[in-house]
């Protein structure tokens, strides 16, 4: 076989073939940007990009392939600004560290991006990954069409401190593995601070994410305590902004969240316990919240089985979950900007759209809530011009649902139909 013919049976072997030039049929089209939803438009496609949009059901011309979703709601590719795509938290995951290796994680991560492109989401964040540069592994096989999945922008490895929520050593005996440094996103003090975020773009990463206070699911006693002094966290951002970095900061604690913010970083994941200065800090920061609920609601109810967290996990679990959901209801009332994350990796990748609904319950409009996954999420990616509406000259990223999300902001959880780029991932008649 020769290494053209090896090429294209990987291409068909992930289901992708060459964006063709497709006219959709929409009877709904959701206008994302606009705010409302337009009736009975035809949207044309060609070499992976939107060329137009045009009122009626025009006809198909030769070469051209018709899709009809006269009868679905058609929306842009959703956006999740928080997943951890190389792994998912079960039972099992503290001793795969020592069990698996890089392939093993790799090779799982390829059912977890195709989950979630099944799903409707046609980009995503990764905000740390378990695999030593596995979610930019992923990222590239994607983009070349080795493998099925969304668009990812990945911070590659998190950055902590000694001891924190990233710290791969938390909960291991002293000397089973060495201390690990800069190389693992572990730093202390200004000069590491600096060094880090050069090696993440050495790397290839395309953000950067730390976690300026404890977490929930380490193994470590606190999950809100902060964990960065401010020059370390003045640091990161000074040398973030002339890599052309954003930077997402993991932060449940206060003063942590507090800390960050005024560093000037460009979302707080999480967010759990901020304050009405924390939300004041947050609006004249032009600070993103990426709410996370789901996995707040994941982990408490998970933290309540025998044996499924370690026990130093379970406290942080039944005490900080419960929080979030209330959190995001007031940072949105106040005004904060919001941009929709699930935290998908706690829990089961393809399930992000369950998020949608907890939105929904605390207060936000069903449109708020699906622009925070596409126009939102866009703007904080800083590609607001080529992602997260349906619109001449962006991406070809559409996909369709069988009745009103509207009405009814738990239809995004049965995606009917899946475009990224142009080509068609999925298509249920």
């Amino acid at each position: 076989m020769g290494r053209n013919s090896i090429f294209l049976a990987l291409l068909l072997f992930a289901g992708s073939t060459p964006a063709a030039e497709h006219i959709i049929h929409a009877g709904q089209l959701v206008d994302v940007g606009a705010g409302k939803v337009l009736e009975n438009m035809s949207v044309i496609t060609s070499d992976g990009q939107i060329i137009a949009i045009q009122k009626g059901f025009v006809q198909a011309k030769s070469g051209q392939k018709l899709i009809d979703l006269s009868r679905h709601f058609v929306l842009p590719g959703l956006m999740d600004m928080h997943t951890h795509i190389t792994n998912v938290i079960t039972p099992e995951f503290y001793s795969e560290q020592f069990t698996l290796g890089p392939a093993d994680w790799a090779l799982r991560a390829t059912v977890y991006t195709e989950a979630t492109l099944m799903a409707g989401f046609t980009t995503i964040r990764d905000l740390g990954d378990q695999n030593d540069g596995g979610s930019i592994a992923l990222r590239n096989a994607i983009k070349a069409g080795y493998i099925t999945g969304p668009r990812i922008y990945t911070a590659s490895r998190g950055i902590q401190t000694t001891g924190g929520h990233f710290d791969p050593t938390n909960g291991l005996r002293r000397g089973l593995l060495a201390e690990p440094g800069p190389e693992q996103g572990v730093i202390n003090g200004p000069e590491d601070a600096r060094r880090v975020v050069r090696l993440r773009y050495k790397e290839g990463a395309d953000l950067i994410k730390i976690a300026a206070t404890g977490g929930v699911l380490s193994l470590a006693k606190s999950g809100d305590i902060p964990q960065f002094q401010d020059d370390e966290l003045e640091a990161i951002v000074a040398t973030a902004r002339d890599y052309q970095f954003t930077v997402a900061v993991h932060a449940h604690g206060l003063e942590g969240i507090k800390r960050a913010v005024r560093a000037g970083v460009d979302s707080i994941e999480h967010g759990t316990y901020m304050d009405d200065e924390a939300i004041s800090l947050m609006k004249t920061h032009g600070t993103y919240l990426v709410p996370t609920i789901s996995a707040g609601k994941w982990v408490s109810e998970m933290a309540e089985k025998d044996d499924y967290y370690p026990e130093i996990i379970r406290p942080k679990a039944k005490t900080i979950g419960p929080l979030m959901q209330d959190n995001f209801r007031r940072a949105y009332e106040s005004g904060v900007r919001i941009a929709f994350g699930s935290d998908a990796g706690v829990f089961p990748h393809g399930l992000n759209a369950m998020e949608f609904e907890f939105m929904v319950e605390a207060g936000m409009s069903a449109m708020e809530a699906i622009q925070s996954a596409t126009v939102n999420a866009a703007k904080l990616l800083r590609a607001d011009a080529e992602l997260g509406q349906i619109k001449p000259g962006f991406a070809a990223d559409i996909i369709a649902v069988s009745s009103d999300p509207l009405q009814d902001i738990s239809s995004l959880k049965e995606v009917v139909f899946v475009m990224k780029d142009g080509v068609v991932y999925k298509h249920r008649q």
